[in-house]
């Protein structure tokens, strides 16, 4: 209610917190690729491989069209099979 007075959250919505689970695994998916976190530690419960996992995709539209549009610049598509680049 303090929260909402002081214009904080909208009325009648009210957040609960993160889990420290969630707070964690957002963290480790920030900072490492999920495959050197399976090579790092032997055992990780499944519940934290599933938040990780969740954690490491992006969230954003935009974010998820530039990485499903990532180019590795191995070579241009657009040149065809057998074409010289310049």
């Amino acid at each position: 209610a303090a929260a909402a007075a002081l214009g904080l959250l909208p009325l009648g919505k009210t957040q609960s917190p993160e889990s420290l689970l969630d707070i964690a695994a957002r963290k480790v998916a920030e900072k490492w690729p999920f495959q050197r976190v399976e090579e790092r530690f032997e055992r990780i419960p499944e519940p934290v491989q599933r938040r990780i996992v969740y954690w490491s995709f992006p969230r954003s539209e935009r974010e998820i069209c530039m990485y499903s549009s990532f180019n590795t610049g191995a070579e241009d598509p657009a040149a065809g099979p057998g074409s010289a680049a310049a």
